[in-house]
Formats: C-alpha cells, structure tokens, sequence
C-alpha cells in the first residue's frame, strides 16, 4: 500500500495515479476496453474535478452544476473512476437520491459486464453523473453546444439583476477521432457564431487512433482551424503538467465572449515504463506483466487490484466535495430567496425540473374545419406548434436553414431568435448544419429544455445518429421532418424520401408520426408532448391533404392508438376489404373507399399514422382495427414497402415505391407510381375476388 502523503501536491499524484490502475485493472479484468486515453487523461481529469468543476457529488442534479461531458466515450474508465473516487450518490429514473454511491469499487470490477452501471461507454439513465450517452465519436462536442445554449437560455430567462441564479458552464473532453469526425466543424461553427463562452473543449492530442499514428490520415492544424471558427485557443505541452493545466483552465473561464479550446498533449498511457502502443488506446487491456511493470512505476504493489490507497477518499472530500457543497448550499439559499421575490419564474423552473407542462399546454391546438382541398401537413403542423409553443416558455427550437419549408418558426410576440445577443430567443437557427442540429437538442432535452429541429426528411439521413442517441437515452426532442415523400415533384429522386420512413421505424424507443390529415397533425404534437422520456419525428407533406370532416369519418383521437378505423362499413357490416394508409394516402384511401360503397361494397378505411404506438395496443385493440379473417388488405404509402407485409399480409397489396422517385410535377408521378384512387379501386377490387376465389376453393 503507497504511504499517504504529508502534502497536496503528493496527494494530488496519488489520486490521479489511483485513477489510472483502477482503469487499466477493470479493462484486464473485462479483458475488453482502452486503458490509455484514461491513463493520459487521469491528471487532466484530476485538476479539473478537484479544482475547478462546479460539482456537488452528494446532489448530482443540482440545476446550476457544471456539465462534464466525455466525448471521448471509449475512455469511459476515467469518468467512472472520477464518479467512484469524488463520491457522486446515486439518483433513481425519478431523479430521487437513493443514498447509494453513483459508481462503488463493486461496479469498476464489473466493467462491461451485462447490467453492470459501467458499460462500455457512458450511457444516461444508466449511471448517475453521466451528462450524456458518448460513444459514438463527435456526438458529445454537439450534445455540450447544446448544453451551453441551454445555460445562455436559463441565464437570460430567469436570471435578474438582483438574482444571478444560473451561471454553470460545460467542460468537454474530447479527442482526435472527434476532431476528424464532420460533426465537430458543425459543433465548434455554431459555438463560434454564438460567442458560447460558457463552453470549454479540452482536445487530448495524443496523435493515436486504432490504425496507429494520425499521420496515416490527419494532419489538420487544429488550433487555426478554432481561430477560424472564432474560438479562443490554448496549449498545454503536458498533461502532466499541473501549472500549466490549471493556468489554462483558469485562462478559459475568464473569457466572456468566445468559447475555448484547450489542447492538451499528451501519451497514451503515460507513467508507465513503456512506449507509446496504440492497443491501450483503443481496446485492448495491457496484459498482465505490463500493469505489474506501470505498478512498480507508481509505487503501487504489483498484485493489487483495485486498490484505493488511505487518504484518496478524503482528498476528493475535502477538495471537490466541500467545494461542491458550500457552491450548491449558497446557490439553494439564493434560489430560496429567487422564489420568495418571483414565485412564479421559480414555479415554472419547478416545472422544468419535474419535467412536467403547464397547465392548458394544448387547449390552443386548433381543430381544423372539414375542407376537401385541406392544406399541407406542414402548415397545420406550423399552426399547432406556434399554439403549443406560445403556452410552453421552454419550448425552444428551429430547422436546419428551412424554417420558410418546414414551418416551424415561432411567430408569435416574444419569441425571437436565439442569437449572441438575444439567449432568451426562442427561434433557433441551425444553419445547415443537420447533423449537429440533432446533437444539440439532445443537449437541450438533457438540460431539461422542450426542443425541436426540423429538416425535409430525406435528410435525416445526415442527423440519424443523434435521433438514434435520442431513443437510446429516452429524452424527449421532436423531429419535425417534412417534404415527406415523391409529392415533392420536380426536385427528383435526390430530395423524394423512399427508404427514410422504415428507418425511422426501426428505431427502438422512437415514435414516428405521418398524419393523414390536419386533425391527426394536432394530435401527433399532442402525443409527442405527453411523453417526457421519448422522442418523436413528425412528418409531414409538402402538398396539400384534404382535412376529413369528423362528424362523417371517426375523431382524430383514434392517433393516440397509432392507428384506428378511420372510415367503416356500414351498419356494422363486416368489412371485405381493407385499405390502410398513412400521410396524404389516406385521403386516397377515402376516396376509394367512397367509390366501393357507392357500388355496395363494404370495405374499411385504417389510418396508421404511427406504427410504433400501434405496436404498444393490447392484442384486442389491434385485432378490433385489423380483423385477422379480414384477408383482403390494400395498403398505400408513397415510401419503400419494408414493414407493410406484417399488416397486409403475404398476399395482400402493397401500393408502395419499389425504386427511386423521378423528377416530373406529381400529378404524373402519382400516376406513374400508381399512387391514384382508380389504381387503389382496381387493387382492392382484385383483393376481394382473390378471398372468394380462395373460399370457393
């Protein structure tokens, strides 16, 4: 056991060498991982918990904390060592404390391991004192632009002069393969532009990444590139060196108008008596002989694992852990005051942090007058949003440069635009930057914030993996994704979505919405409100849809099962045919349906705006909509057919797209296409001979 040291500073090395063999230990021990990046990192993460982050280990949630974001999501070891070590108390999916350390010694020596609260790289929800879900590189630089433009908002919204109650700032570690990853010009340009100086990157310049040196395929000169993107910029020659880290950190802070990148060099696994080997870095344990040999380095006995030495514990305590706690202590005494002199600014943060609504969120969600020409989905969805946000304060949001398109700009008095001058703005501008538009507002949602982003759908491609973290992490941010399908005409097969809306689907734990008409528009927002821990993508058309007269057809309410009888035989006929649509191919289904009835044909009309919560129905429900001795089923949808085969059946039809758009006006591609209520009539009409041929037989 190494002695405990007299002074600080040696007490400063024993802390963060306990670091680095509790990570190179629980990567032996999974024989999974990257020791390295924790290793050099361990005195960067060091001075930055002990000394500077603003962080009460006993109240993780406390709203005006610093947010520590890993970015570098593979070097997870370093942050459940830091959770261990400082002490971070669990909270449970209700944000109530539980009394249980965040992270115990227990957990470090199940690293990786099934149901373990240390997988391989941090996950929300999972871990207290985990900021956000990294792993996938470059994710975690959007989600803290993010995070900090929820910081401007809260300062700019609640804070008055007489009461400065937010002020926390967003500390990122980050690394070269976040550095070479697209998302990160995204990330560091909209910084820039915003003046975010609340945000601090630290860049871990190791010049390793699995294929070996950067050299193979990097060689950008990072620092003009954040000049460029109007950044302050620093250096530390060494991690190890602790003046010059604590210099920089405190050089960061003190700037007001620029965001900060720190880079930071430093050696893959630096202290112990080896060279540099890209197998620490990237997920390979070092083996035994060689942590004997690191051990034998930092005065540690070579057979110990998981050794804490005396005096580590109490080191934390007494640097971050007081600090945290006289900072959280002053801070609750201000919010106390805050709620005495403006009791209802503090009500609605109350809200805010009880992720609930305010009372009458929806009343104003217009209900749209039967109009068989009707209006695009897109207008009404700008209409129900401009309702609904005018009733939300925290509801903040914007597109991807196409709010004119999308129709998701925020009209009414008050809103403004979110800009270096204006934080309270409630109109974000993205620019066309959609990838990071996605990390940013998991940023928001994980600051608590309602937000939205909105693009034309065939471009969720470039954002889908932030709309996959959204699911993972179970925050709530709504996708506005419009221009739907081939109804966008002239623009061609590059700008018609076909295979989007499966994608889409398949996501776990995502809700996805194509409203048939403006009624259904409502009530997917209304749906995707409600659910404080699920993301949903409402998307919607360019070209106008007819608006269903519900005194004839049923309520739009029947969205909230994810699919419902919309139009129905008559006098509780049983149905002989089946027509199931989505999106402006309901209002096809409609007129088809109308043509069979008029010949005395029973048939069914189903509107399945989202599959996913018609998944959720108990089996009663979704055979009450879908009889299973039904056989006769048409199903229409301008998108690819992946999916519809469960609900149609091996023999039903599927009017779907089977190839790319074309680029002609969209009364010819329906034709083309076959997306017409002639074309609908004949399917169906063959579906209905097929069942009584079949029966005859």
């Amino acid at each position: 056991m190494p002695q405990t040291p007299s002074n600080s500073s040696d007490l400063d090395t024993l802390a963060i060498n306990t670091i680095r063999t509790l990570s190179m230990d629980a990567v032996q021990k999974a024989n999974s991982g990257h020791p390295g990046t924790p290793m050099a990192l361990a005195p960067v993460g060091f001075h930055l918990w002990q000394n500077h982050l603003r962080y009460d280990p006993t109240e993780p949630l406390w709203p005006n904390r610093d947010r520590f974001v890993l970015s570098v999501g593979h070097a997870s070891m370093l942050l459940y060592s830091l959770l261990h070590l400082t002490g971070v108390k669990a909270v449970d999916h209700a944000g109530k404390a539980t009394g249980d350390p965040a992270v115990s010694l227990d957990d470090i020596e199940h690293f990786r391991q099934l149901d373990s609260k240390t997988p391989g790289h941090p996950e929300y929800r999972m871990t207290t004192g985990v900021e956000t879900t990294t792993g996938p590189l470059g994710q975690g630089l959007g989600n803290s632009v993010g995070m900090a433009m929820a910081a401007r908002w809260y300062e700019a919204h609640f804070n008055k002069p007489d009461a400065k109650i937010f002020d926390y700032r967003v500390y990122t570690l980050c690394g070269d393969g976040d550095m070479m990853e697209g998302i990160s010009h995204e990330a560091a340009s909209m910084a820039g532009h915003l003046k975010l100086s609340n945000l601090i990157w630290i860049y871990d310049s190791n010049r390793v990444t699995i294929e070996g040196h950067t050299d193979l395929a990097y060689s950008d000169d990072v620092e003009t590139r954040f000049k460029g993107y109007h950044w302050n910029t620093l250096h530390v020659d060494d991690a190890n060196d602790a003046g010059a880290l604590e210099a920089a950190l405190n050089q960061a802070k003190a700037s007001t108008d620029k965001p900060t990148l720190i880079v930071v060099k430093s050696i893959i696994g630096w202290g112990a008596p080896h060279k540099q080997d890209t197998s620490a870095a990237h997920g390979e344990p070092l083996g035994v002989e060689e942590i004997k040999l690191a051990k034998k380095f930092y005065g540690w006995p070579e057979d110990s694992s998981f050794l804490v030495p005396d005096g580590v514990y109490k080191h934390f305590d007494e640097g971050i852990g007081a600090r945290g706690k006289a900072a959280r202590e002053a801070w609750q005494k201000s919010f106390d005051d805050y709620s005495k002199k403006y009791p209802d600014l503090a009500k609605e943060f109350t809200q805010i942090e009880e992720h609930e609504l305010p009372e009458g969120w929806d009343a104003d969600i217009p209900v749209f007058d039967a109009d068989a020409k009707g209006v695009a989905s897109r207008e009404s969805s700008g209409k129900v949003l401009n309702a609904i946000a005018k009733r939300i304060p925290w509801m903040i949001g914007g597109s991807a440069d196409l709010s004119p398109s999308t129709k998701t700009d925020l009209k009414f008095e008050g809103a403004g635009s979110f800009e270096y001058d204006n934080y309270a703005g409630r109109n974000l501008h993205f620019g066309i930057r959609e990838h990071v538009m996605g990390a940013i507002c998991n940023g928001l949602a994980l600051s608590n914030l309602r937000p939205y982003g909105s693009t034309f759908l065939i471009f969720s491609d470039y954002m889908k993996p932030p709309v996959r973290l959204s699911a993972i992490m179970e925050v709530p941010v709504v996708y506005v994704f419009t221009h739907d399908s081939i109804g966008v005409g002239e623009d061609g097969p590059t700008h018609q979505p076909i295979e989007q809306l499966a994608s889409l689907r398949g996501v776990p734990g995502l809700s996805t919405f194509r409203p048939g008409d403006a009624n259904e528009v409502g009530e997917a927002w209304r749906f995707a409100l409600n659910q404080p821990q699920t993301p949903a993508c409402i998307v919607v058309s360019r070209q106008p849809m007819p608006t269903f007269d519900r005194t004839k057809y049923a309520s739009a309410k029947g969205v909230h099962k994810g699919a419902y009888i919309l139009a129905d035989a008559e006098n509780g006929k049983k149905p002989e045919v089946i027509l199931m649509g989505t999106g402006t191919e309901v209002g096809v289904c409609i007129e088809t349906y109308e043509k069979l009835k008029a010949e005395g044909i029973a048939a069914r009309v189903v509107s399945m705006p989202s599959w996913d919560v018609f998944e959720k129905q108990d089996s009663d429900y979704k055979d009450s909509v879908l009889p299973p001795d039904v056989d006769a089923r048409v199903c229409v949808e301008q998108a690819g057919s992946l999916g519809w085969d469960r609900y149609v059946g091996r023999l039903g039809s599927e009017i779907v797209m089977h190839t790319f758009g074309a680029s002609a006006p969209l009364a010819d591609l329906k034709k083309k296409f076959g997306f017409t209520p002639e074309h609908v009539y004949g399917e169906a009409k063959k579906q209905i001979e097929r069942v009584k041929t079949s029966h005859k037989e």
